[in-house]
Parts: C-alpha cells; sequence; structure tokens
C-alpha cells in the first residue's frame, strides 16, 4: 500500500467523510490534486472503502485551453469507465453581471454544478482535491486579512456535502505519486498570474519562507490551521451554551446580559459578541475592530454607546442593548432554553413539557420500519439521523434568529420562521418546538417537522441516532407545537 493511499484512508476514518457504502462524486478539473483524488479514490472503491459513483468537470470558459481541459477529464473518465457530469457557463459574463470577482462568481458556478451532480448521481459526498498546500495557502490568505480563531481554521475536512479527502497530502507528493504511476494531467496556466492574491502566496510567499525560515512551512501552517480550526470548535460549543443564558432577542434587536457575562473568559465573551452584533447587522460584515470597541463597551467605566456597522450598541444598567439589523423583523423569543443532550442520554425539556432521547443504533434498516417511514425525514416524534455527522455533543433548544435549514427534498435552505409560517404554528407555540443541534450548532432536527438533509440516512447499513420525543404529560402536542 502506498503511503499516498495509506494517508488517505487515515483521513477519511479521522473525520468519517465517507464510511463503507458512501456515494462519492469527485471533482475534477484536469490538474495534479483532482486527478490525483480520482485514481485514489478509484482505488478505495476497488478496495470496497467507498463507491465512486461519478466524476463532475465544470468549464468555467476563462481560458484558451478549457475545452481541451473539458476534454482530458472526459477521457479520464472513460478509461476509468465511471461516468462523467460535465457542465460550462460564461463565468466572466456572470461576474460582470452580479457584479462580482470572476474569483467569487467562478467559484459559486463551480460548487452550484457539484449539487446538481450529485442530485444526478444520487451520491452522498462530493469529494474535491484541496491539499496540505492549499491549507497552507488558506492560513496565510486569512492571516494577512486579520482572521480569528474561525478563519484561521482554513478549510475543514467536510462542509456539508463536500469532502476533502486530501487534506493530508502535500501537492508534491501527489504529483510523484502520480509519476509512478505514468498518469497525466494538465497544467493551469492561471497559476502563474500573481495578480491573484492566492497565486502571488503561491509563487511568492511561500517559497520565500520555506528559504529563508523553515523548510517545513506548509506542514506548520497546515498544522497551525488544524488547531486553530480545533480550538474554534471548543469556543463554538461554549458560546452556544453561554448565548442561550445571556443573550435575549427584543422586538428591535438583543439585550446582552453583562451580570451574566462577567464570569466568562474574555475569548467566550467576544464569541458570543461577535455573533450577538452579526445577527444585528443587517448583513453587513462586522470585523475585529468593531468588537473590540464594544468589548470596551462592557466594561463599568468604559464608553456608554457605540456606533457599528447595521447597528447601535448601548450600555443600559446591568445590560448591552443593541437596536438596528434584521432582528426587527424577527418575533421576540423571551424563553431562551438550550439543555446538552448525551448520546446515549435523555434530556427533560421543562419548557417544552417533553423528554428528548437519543440513543446509538447499529444500522438504520433495524428502525426504519415500513410502518414508520417518517423517521427517515424526521416529520414525525421520532427522527433516525447519520450518527458519522453528529460530532461531539448534542444540544436541544428552541429557534433563534436568522435560524436556517435544508429540510429533505428542497432544493435549498429553509428560514425556521418561514417553515414555521408555512406549517401554520401557531405564534405562541414556535419558541416551544424542540430543536437538536450539533456541536457546532447546526440544525439536526427540528422535531415534528423534520431534519437537515446533511444528515438524512442514505444507506441502511449507516450507523444512526435515533431521537425520540415523548411528552412528560399527556397531549404535549398541544403546547409543542407539533400537532
Amino acid at each position: 500500500m502506498s503511503t499516498i493511499f495509506a494517508r488517505v484512508r487515515r483521513t477519511i476514518a479521522d473525520y468519517r467523510l465517507a464510511p463503507p457504502g458512501t456515494r462519492v462524486v469527485a471533482a475534477v478539473s484536469g490538474g495534479s490534486d483532482s486527478i490525483a483524488l480520482v485514481h485514489i479514490l478509484h482505488e478505495l472503491d476497488a478496495a470496497g472503502d467507498l463507491r465512486l459513483v461519478g466524476l463532475v468537470h465544470f468549464n468555467h470558459q476563462l481560458r484558451d485551453a478549457a475545452a481541451a481541459d473539458e476534454r482530458f477529464v472526459r477521457e479520464a473518465a472513460e478509461q476509468l469507465a465511471v461516468p462523467v457530469f460535465v457542465e460550462r457557463d460564461d463565468v466572466r459574463a456572470r461576474a460582470a453581471r452580479e457584479k462580482r470577482s470572476i474569483e467569487d462568481a467562478a467559484r459559486a458556478a463551480r460548487y452550484e454544478c457539484f449539487g446538481r451532480a450529485r442530485a444526478q448521481f444520487d451520491a452522498d459526498a462530493i469529494a474535491v482535491g484541496h491539499t496540505r498546500d492549499d491549507q497552507a495557502e488558506t492560513f496565510l490568505l486569512r492571516l494577512l486579512r486579520g482572521a480569528g480563531s474561525r478563519g484561521l481554521g482554513g478549510m475543514y475536512p467536510r462542509n456539508g456535502h463536500v469532502i476533502r479527502p486530501l487534506l493530508d497530502c502535500g501537492r508534491d507528493d501527489l504529483r510523484a505519486w502520480l509519476r509512478e504511476r505514468a498518469s497525466p494531467f494538465v497544467e493551469d496556466d492561471t497559476n502563474a498570474d500573481v495578480s491573484i492574491p492566492r497565486n502571488r502566496i503561491r509563487a511568492e510567499l511561500i517559497p520565500l519562507l520555506r528559504s529563508r525560515f523553515n523548510p517545513a512551512i506548509v506542514d506548520v501552517l497546515a498544522g497551525e490551521a488544524d488547531l486553530a480550526r480545533e480550538a474554534w470548535a471548543m469556543l463554538e460549543a461554549s458560546a452556544n451554551e453561554i448565548e442561550g443564558r445571556i443573550v435575549k432577542p427584543t422586538t428591535n434587536g438583543f439585550v446582552i446580559d453583562l451580570s451574566g457575562a462577567v464570569g466568562f473568559a474574555p475569548a467566550l465573551r467576544r464569541v458570543v459578541l461577535w455573533r450577538t452584533m452579526s445577527r444585528a447587522a443587517n448583513g453587513r460584515p462586522v470585523g475585529f475592530e468593531h468588537v473590540a470597541a464594544a468589548m470596551r463597551l462592557m466594561e463599568a467605566d468604559g464608553p456608554r454607546r457605540l456606533d457599528a456597522p447595521g447597528h447601535r450598541l448601548e450600555r443600559i444598567g446591568p445590560t448591552l442593548v443593541l437596536t438596528g439589523g434584521p432582528s426587527a423583523h424577527h418575533e421576540a423569543s423571551p424563553n431562551l432554553f438550550r439543555y446538552p443532550l448525551s448520546i446515549p442520554g435523555e434530556v427533560e425539556l421543562a419548557e417544552a413539557g417533553c423528554v428528548m432521547s437519543a440513543e446509538e443504533t447499529v444500522s438504520a434498516g433495524s428502525e426504519a420500519r415500513p410502518g414508520d417511514p417518517g423517521a427517515i425525514i424526521g416529520r414525525g416524534l421520532v427522527a433516525i439521523v447519520r450518527r458519522d455527522l453528529c460530532h461531539g455533543s448534542l444540544a436541544v433548544r428552541n429557534r433563534r434568529p436568522g435560524d436556517r435549514f435544508h429540510p429533505p427534498g428542497l432544493s435549498g435552505r429553509k428560514k425556521l420562521q418561514d417553515l414555521f409560517v408555512d406549517r401554520k404554528v401557531r405564534r405562541n407555540d414556535r419558541d416551544r418546538v424542540p430543536i437538536v443541534v450539533d456541536a457546532a450548532d447546526r440544525i439536526v432536527w427540528v422535531a415534528g417537522f423534520g431534519i437537515d438533509e446533511a444528515f438524512q440516512v442514505t444507506d441502511p447499513g449507516q450507523a444512526v441516532l435515533t431521537l425520540r420525543l415523548r411528552p412528560k404529560r399527556p397531549h404535549v402536542s398541544g403546547t409543542t407545537g407539533l400537532g
């Protein structure tokens, strides 16, 4: 077994990117990274580790060689006897039409294409060929722009349906592996364009750091991204719990209980404050300097008010009041609740008058009985979800302003507020609907209304979690809005 193959297999196992039976589509540009990805996934398919069900190629029509690249990918797919999904679009025209950069428009078009390919092949995941070098470049890009732990975490091994099996592999190692196999690939001449910030970092900054400071700089930077990502996950989990206790939505903003915030570390206060300011900012970016200024408002001898992007903050007695932004359009939720949910375990939800439980099951086959098909999509009081995607601890909370999730079968994400309106849930019941979230506060299940499509069981052999909601007393549906 080659070192590269073993390394990718370990990455997939460590992050649970593709358990056996997972249907994967490989995104292929024709470059060395993506061609290596295809061959590795093809070998993993032959070994029974996963199922490579197709390739996807998007032609951005930005280069003279774009048509030749498309032909190359089609030929590679034919040689491997793997079907290929190809789309093309004039990305330059789209960027001008939508008044965005070419890089941003290209990324948006590419990932929209990936989504259609996943549907075409009925796949569970789209694999992209980002490497350890890409991770190091991303870390430097965000460091130079002034990112915190969240941004410095770089690219995640999994982001929704997108997985990155090559994140522990270096670009030079992959090219050497391809040369050993005599596997051809194409060169993207736009990589030489140093007007693009990432290319400038790749062509100028990293070689300088490698030659003058540290020959292993790529591994160092990628390792720093791993540490930042782990630190952010811990901060997020703690901030989620704190936020439910000290942040209260109002009819035109939010109120933060400063007396409740005093006992927490500055890093946690900063995260909670940044997230609350971002919600109140009406889509405008909230940067480090804005949060730093707002932190001073939390001090007894600090200033009393501050104008920030899209909203205003004012210290009034033991509270920090944020006004403006989209919060004015949300109904007030005065009775916020949030409880940790162990696996296995159960928790009583006093505000909703019910009990939520979670238990592990070896496979979905034993639970998803024909008489209970709603459990697969969570449209009743039982939901069956993928265990491998529920990392860390779970929690049960009620809704928060801006909550969105992706119900199975819909083409995109939906505001929870809109869902409740569509389903005619009474206004007074909406804050009592239990919502199961993971450690990153991603919605797993809106009890009685559906799971998020990302957590949907796609193979009877997958390990699953069974989530159950049961009444603490009779007629619980009348108090939870689930009836």
